[in-house]
């Protein structure tokens, strides 16, 4: 963690950018969507810091050191559990595990959200791989 500490006005600058899922004087999180952004222009060549400008960062505001932090640890995460190690599972695995069966119903809810999810990750994939394939072109 950066010994940054953003005071009220950089919180406000932070914020509106749309890759910002929460900002608090101390921590950023960031959405999935800017992680798997992240991966796919640094695996292009771009460096981390040319990354967060691009994407509306303000890289004074949040540090070199954060910027480099972030990214080793979504580099890392996605080497180790591919697209699903750049997900924010804080909430989904938060509290206690759940002590009673499921009923079918509710098991059928699971999957189909489940589904849901995976078809929107293979959506971005192709829209990623259809981004990159333009940009090999253009060249």
């Amino acid at each position: 963690m950066s010994n940054i500490i953003f005071n009220e006005e950089e919180i406000k600058i932070l914020s509106q950018n749309k890759y910002i899922k929460k900002v608090s004087s101390k921590s950023i999180t960031y959405t999935d969507e800017f992680k798997r952004i992240f991966i796919c222009e640094y695996e292009k060549g771009k460096p981390s810091r040319e990354i967060f400008e691009t994407y509306g960062f303000d890289v004074n505001i949040l540090g070199i050191e954060r910027v480099k932090s972030a990214g080793k640890r979504w580099r890392k995460a996605y080497k180790n559990n591919g697209v699903l190690g750049l997900k924010d599972t804080r909430k989904e695995k938060s509290g206690r595990l759940k002590e009673k069966e499921l009923s079918l119903e509710e098991k059928y809810e699971r999957l189909k959200a489940q589904n849901n999810l995976l078809k929107a990750e293979n959506e971005l994939l192709k829209k990623l791989d259809m981004i990159e394939r333009r940009s090999i072109k253009k060249k």
